[in-house]
């Protein structure tokens, strides 16, 4: 089965001079002439989101026009779009309006308050619920990676925050957020989602944010883990990988073969390590647990995809743009490496509009999604 796919990009929307933050969410989604533009809860974010899609030419190409049609609905209102998942600059953000988000401010206050972050969220088509609890079950010990390969959140309020994605600690604190335990069936994560409800501390199902979920809304499973990322590459890079690993898990499942029983505290360490460090580190291996070199882990996932991506015709796209981060960094890389040219965040902010406009590698369309050779 080749699963259609979708993506969710979360952006900060800026000053296009001195790179604060700017509330002009509800602004930009009445301005946009782009169907799949929508305002977030904070007003300094507007959010895109493609088509569902089989090929990933097609998905590159909707990601690519999202992302040039926030920052075109930004720069009518004098401000400009940057996929960064935390503001490297001081800001005090703005609720937007509406009695949920005020119920969430209620609710969790400093936590809903200070919470101006951006991600990535991929959904993948799933056949049944009892499917897209099985691959819950089994690319729960990987999510930590694709954390790490997005990572693009290295500054908090103007501060240097030691970490590759700040946005996944500051994300944290929500009390409906992490890895989960192994269900086993879909009758039991009902019955935990029930439980979890019946708590009275989400507000809803829209309020639990797992790092990966069945959506309330489509016949998917979302992967919800991610930072937004700098480049449109590594968002659809993001994509092959998640639908990789959905495919590769229902097979599994499929063949009797049994989750990996690591624990959610284990799942836990291992994000956090990934937050910490992206791929400038180590990893904590997914079979294992033990710390190993990131490299090596990122082989392992892509060794681990290997038959479905060959099947697919995506193996060596996926290949060069995992190489393609590798080499030149993910984006917490890069945003320091702008700031230590400049010595300055305001600058990180520049180049991160600058390599937001940036469009996808472009692929053939065909079935095969090939990179094209550039000239």
């Amino acid at each position: 089965m080749t699963r259609r796919m979708g993506v969710e990009e979360e952006f900060l929307i800026v000053d296009g001079d001195n790179g604060n933050p700017l509330p002009l969410g509800e602004v930009l989604e009445q301005l946009s002439d782009f169907p799949r533009l929508t305002s977030e809860m904070k007003q300094e974010q507007i959010e895109t989101c493609t088509l569902p899609r089989i090929l990933l030419a097609e998905l590159a190409d909707d990601i690519s026009a999202g992302r040039k049609s926030a920052d075109a609905a930004a720069r009518r209102a004098g401000a400009r779009a940057a996929a960064l998942a935390t503001s490297p600059l001081p800001v005090e953000s703005t609720i937007a309006p509406g009695e949920r988000c005020a119920q969430l401010i209620e609710r969790f206050g400093l936590t809903a308050v200070e919470q101006l972050t951006g991600g990535c969220h991929v959904h993948v088509e799933i056949e049944s619920e009892e499917e897209g609890v099985a691959i819950l079950d089994r690319i729960r010990i990987w999510l930590p990676v694709l954390l790490a390969i997005s990572s693009n959140s290295p500054y908090w309020n103007g501060v240097d925050s030691r970490y590759a994605s700040y946005r996944w600690q500051a994300w944290s604190r929500w009390p409906t957020t992490g890895p989960a335990a192994i269900y086993g069936s879909a009758a039991a994560y009902h019955r935990e989602i029930g439980q979890i409800l019946a708590s009275g501390v989400p507000l809803d199902k829209a309020n639990l944010y797992f790092d990966a979920r069945l959506s309330h809304k489509h016949p998917t499973a979302e992967v919800r883990v991610a930072d937004v990322c700098l480049f449109a590459d590594d968002a659809v890079l993001l994509a092959a990988l998640v639908r990789g690993l959905a495919e590769t898990a229902a097979r599994q499942w499929r063949g009797g073969v049994d989750p990996v029983p690591a624990s959610a505290i284990q799942l836990q360490l291992a994000s956090w390590q990934a937050s910490r460090y992206g791929l400038e580190g180590e990893l904590a291996d997914p079979l294992t647990g033990q710390p190993r070199g990131a490299f090596e882990v990122v082989m392992a996932l892509l060794d681990h995809l290997r038959p479905v991506l060959e099947e697919q015709g995506e193996y060596n796209t996926v290949e060069f743009l995992l190489y393609q981060v590798l080499n030149r960094g993910t984006g917490a890389a890069v945003q320091r490496d702008s700031c230590a040219r400049a010595a300055s965040t305001r600058d990180v902010v520049a180049d991160a509009v600058h390599f937001t406009g940036l469009p996808a590698t472009p692929l053939q369309a065909g079935h095969g999604s090939t990179l094209a050779i550039r000239g």
